[in-house]
């Protein structure tokens, strides 16, 4: 016999489901399955911004933001130990240059216009770097309220203390948390194609 509150629940889920955002540890795949998921669904209005590693002889030194369109721009990079003055934004070794990542970020979500049709906003990641930029958490709150975009975003799994506005994605009603691992990266990609499908709709 049927359960009917699970189908109910189920079916609310995803009547209201209009955002997607994958997570899993560093370096598992994540942002590989978001761009192959842009490029199955060419064609389709895609703006927004992946997180890339920075790499010299072998080792990482630091992070770029990169635009969809391919404007690229500096995240961090690893600290030389000799602060410059002011306030500095760390996250572990490595510095962030948070008017580098504003410049190039803040204007894509300025640039989402109501009334184009249905568009898919990109943003990986949403996460430590990303959020000491007070103008990039309002822009990413008042983003996932408009009509006119899904995003399809990634966020890091809870280590530490929390990260609010992580959280606040994490509990919204009209967001479906894919847990990308190892094992499962492989297989997953056709039900993250599916929901993003679905909250496009």
């Amino acid at each position: 016999m049927r359960d009917p509150d699970l189908n109910e629940s189920s079916r609310i889920n995803l009547f209201t489901m209009k955002h997607v955002f994958l997570t899993g540890v560093p370096g598992v795949g994540k942002t590989t399955l978001v761009k192959k998921v842009c490029d199955t669904l060419s064609g389709l209005s895609v703006s927004g911004f992946y997180t890339e590693e920075v790499r010299e002889h072998g080792r990482r030194v630091g992070f770029d933001v990169v635009t969809v369109s391919g404007d690229r721009g500096r995240l961090s990079r690893v600290s030389s130990g000799s602060a410059a003055g002011g306030r500095e934004y760390r996250v572990g070794q490595y510095v962030v240059d948070l008017q580098s990542f504003e410049s190039l970020a803040l204007p894509l979500f300025r640039n989402m216009q109501e009334g184009s049709g249905k568009q898919l906003f990109v943003m990986d990641e949403v996460g430590k770097m990303e959020l000491f930029s007070q103008p990039f958490i309002r822009a990413v709150r008042q983003i996932l309220e408009k009509s006119c975009c899904s995003v399809l975003g990634t966020i890091p799994v809870p280590k530490g203390k929390p990260l609010a506005l992580v959280e606040e994605l994490r509990s919204r009603a009209d967001v479906k948390i894919f847990m990308v691992t190892k094992e499962n990266r492989d297989v997953i990609f056709d039900d993250i194609v599916s929901a993003v499908r679905e909250c496009l709709k």
